[in-house]
């Protein structure tokens, strides 16, 4: 119970900025809809079928998407505060490291479902097909690894925290081949053999499959499975690093 308090005085802390910025929440909620009008266009000559059948192939790949670079900011933030000072105010408080963690990645993943259920609503009248069960596990499974990135975006934060410039390089340095091997805007099908491999050892590539078939309305299956598995395994295994890292953040 002490760590759910903590946990929730934490993320209403970094909620409330935003909550007094509401043009900033607008156009982070626009930002789905921009990426739907640029790539939508696109969607009606793919081989997948009719228009609903490419939204269903790309929208839960679209929400990874969003998920991998809207959860990883948590880091920026906080290397935002480490930097001017802010956070060691929160460091000599009671608080435990792993509650100022999870609070913290808390707000990104909130976000992070915002936009998702926005993204749905825009593509309905589309032709996407809506499994509400199904989309409801997906929704969840996508916060669960939206957790893991924000908790390991914090980590290399602290880690980088005395060079800036070495966040930056090694968040972008890892994003991209993450999205690309997992398969979010194009199928690995006919990609080379040794693409195929890499897409195999890739947490993200589970997940993607697991969201393609909840929000096809298959709710068991080894897709699935596997996506949940990789999901939490990814989510335990951030929230250790980076609650491990964040006691590093008062030496």
């Amino acid at each position: 119970m002490r760590f759910a308090t903590e946990t929730g005085i934490v993320f209403a802390r970094e909620v409330r900025p935003n909550l007094r910025n509401p043009v900033a929440i607008l156009f982070g909620m626009a930002q789905p809809v921009v990426f739907l009008v640029l790539f939508g266009s696109l969607l009606s000559g793919v081989p997948w079928g009719g228009d609903g059948a490419a939204w269903q192939w790309f929208v839960p790949g679209m929400l990874i998407m969003l998920g991998l670079g809207g959860t990883v900011s948590a880091g920026y933030m906080l290397m935002t505060e480490m930097t001017g000072g802010s956070l060691d105010r929160m460091l000599v408080t009671p608080v435990s490291r792993s509650a100022m963690l999870v609070g913290r990645t808390a707000k990104e993943v909130v976000m992070l479902v915002a936009q998702s259920v926005l993204i749905i609503l825009v593509v309905l009248p589309f032709g996407f097909e809506l499994h509400v069960v199904g989309a409801l596990v997906a929704m969840l499974l996508l916060a669960v690894i939206g957790v893991g990135l924000g908790a390991f975006s914090c980590a290399l934060a602290v880690v980088a925290r005395k060079q800036e410039s070495a966040f930056y390089v090694v968040q972008q340095t890892l994003m991209f081949p993450l999205l690309m091997l997992s398969g979010v805007l194009l199928p690995l099908d006919n990609a080379p053999s040794w693409m195929r491999a890499l897409s195999r050892v890739n947490p993200l590539t589970y997940v993607v499959e697991a969201e393609r078939a909840l929000f096809a309305g298959q709710l068991t299956g080894t897709s699935v499975l596997y996506g949940v598995l990789s999901a939490v395994g990814f989510a335990v295994a951030g929230v250790l690093v980076g609650a491990r890292a964040m006691r590093l953040t008062g030496d």
